[in-house]
C-alpha cells in the first residue's frame, strides 16, 4: 500500500494522553503529595505542558491504556485529576501562543516501542 495511507492512518491511531490536575498545596504534607504525583508522571514519560497539565505521546490505544492505568494507581487522595486522550491528528491542529505571538510547533520526540 501507499506510504501516505499508513502515515495518515497512524495520525489517527497514535494518541496523546493529557493529565490535568488541581491538587491542594495548603500544608507541607499536601505539597509533598502533589510533588510526588508530578514526579511519578515525569518518571512515566509525561512532559509538562503547563503547570498542572502533563502530556505523553503513545503509539497505540493499548499503550495509552497502560499509562492511564499507571496514573490511576498513583492518584493522590485529595484534589481533582482529569485524564483525556486525543489523536495525534487532533493534537497537531492545536494552535499555541506565547503572548500574542504564534508559537512554532514542536515535533514529538521519537518513542521507542518494543514488540
Amino acid at each position: 500500500m501507499d506510504e501516505r495511507f499508513y502515515s495518515r492512518l497512524n495520525q489517527y491511531r497514535s494518541l496523546w494522553v493529557l493529565v490535568f490536575f488541581d491538587l491542594p498545596t495548603d500544608t507541607k504534607k499536601d505539597r509533598k503529595i502533589a510533588s510526588g504525583f508530578r514526579k511519578k508522571l515525569l518518571d512515566d514519560g509525561f512532559s509538562m505542558f503547563q503547570f498542572s497539565i502533563y502530556m505523553r505521546f503513545c503509539a497505540s490505544r493499548e499503550n495509552a491504556d497502560v499509562h492511564i492505568k499507571r496514573v490511576k494507581v498513583n492518584l493522590p487522595p485529595k484534589g481533582k485529576v482529569g485524564i483525556m486522550c486525543i489523536t495525534d491528528k487532533q493534537f497537531g491542529m492545536m494552535e499555541l501562543f506565547y503572548g500574542t505571538k504564534l508559537a512554532e510547533k514542536e515535533t514529538p520526540h521519537q518513542q521507542l516501542e518494543l514488540f
